[in-house]
């Protein structure tokens, strides 16, 4: 007789998978979590936020892109599922919202119930970062869809703030200046460039050590994304944060804009911060023009503030001295690089639209 498991889905594997990760997932819970593992959908209660005076939900999605390419090459895990929690909730405080919640979604040629448990130990250190909590997910084992070794993640995360302190960039105005908080690396975009750049151009070997990384090639692009959501909300509660800009594909030219009124430009001073280790080695390639490097990757900087002038120095210095929220929940060889440091890159003008890098 036929079997689905004939057909290459494991259900005894998936069970045995949701057993090695249902301890992970409860250590994310907070108190408005509602019931337990196994239901249809995931409940939270919203009862802490009825003192707010208008509420409003927000929600975020996104995956990790052919970064996930490195990480199958690599036999590493446990680092893309930091990335996925990243890419939501770091958009999500971008306008002052507080993530709730994080549903994932993992999709698979082959379910190897190992593999898994890092993938989730991943989401669920990410889910800590952000103080979200992992109410749900779903793994689908796609034969024929994915190769036996492939596989793909996506995430959704909501979060909540009072409508009148959502952040929403309406008083940039020229003048303004522009506080970048350090990356930890490449973070989750521009690796199909990537990858061209390593593996076919330059040719690496994933494994090969580098003195200036301080480990390979591959671990360096594995280095987790960093997440700002503690101390953008810690910001947003102490400064005049006017505008809130997630770094991610389209680099600071095409990100910042999206957050400042029509009729305003930027001016960027690309020397003005200290960029990781892995981008100063790309940069040694000297094979890519610095525009198109500023617009594929964020080149150093994850996120960036927008502030009145006055007010610059006071958040750089905050940042600077404050701890890391980040590198208790990633490898010891990445914890410097998830230090939180804060530089002013730049200002708002009134002068021209678009990004001038100088």
């Amino acid at each position: 007789m036929l079997t689905y498991k004939a057909s290459g889905v494991n259900i005894d594997e998936g069970n045995r998978a949701v057993d090695l990760i249902k301890g992970k997932i409860k250590e994310t819970y907070d108190d408005n979590v509602i019931g337990d593992l196994g239901n249809f959908s995931g409940l939270y209660s919203i009862a802490e936020f009825s003192g707010m005076k208008d509420p409003v939900i927000m929600g975020a999605t996104d995956g990790v892109g052919t970064k996930l390419k490195i990480a199958q090459m690599m036999d590493i895990h446990h680092t893309v599922g930091i990335d996925l929690v990243a890419m939501s909730v770091n958009d999500l405080i971008c306008q002052g919202a507080r993530p709730l919640f994080f549903l994932d979604y993992i999709a698979l040629g082959k379910l190897v119930p190992e593999h898994i448990e890092k993938i989730v130990d991943g989401v669920a250190n990410g889910c800590k970062m952000s103080g979200c909590a992992l109410i749900g997910g779903e793994t689908a084992e796609m034969p024929g869809m994915y190769g036996e070794d492939d596989y793909d993640l996506a995430g959704f995360a909501v979060g909540i703030a009072d409508k009148s302190k959502v952040v929403t960039g309406k008083d940039v105005k020229a003048g303004d200046v522009l506080v970048g908080i350090t990356s930890s690396g490449i973070h989750s975009n521009g690796f199909s460039f990537i990858r061209k750049i390593f593996l076919e151009e330059f040719k690496y070997d994933m494994n090969q050590y580098v003195e200036e990384l301080g480990m390979t090639v591959g671990e360096a692009l594995l280095t987790p994304t960093k997440i700002y959501v503690k101390l953008a909300l810690d910001l947003i509660e102490k400064h005049n944060i006017k505008a809130i800009a997630h770094i991610t594909g389209g680099g600071v030219i095409e990100n910042i804009t999206r957050v400042i009124p029509k009729g305003l430009g930027l001016n960027i001073d690309t020397k003005s911060w200290e960029k990781p280790p892995i981008f100063k080695m790309i940069e040694g390639f000297n094979a890519v023009e610095q525009r198109e490097l500023h617009k594929s990757f964020n080149m150093g900087i994850g996120l960036v503030l927008i502030v009145n002038k006055e007010d610059a120095q006071a958040v750089v210095d905050y940042v600077n001295g404050r701890p890391s929220d980040n590198k208790n929940f990633v490898d010891e060889k990445y914890a410097d690089l998830m230090e939180d440091n804060a530089y002013i890159i730049g200002e708002v003008v009134d002068t021209h639209e678009g990004v001038e890098l100088c």
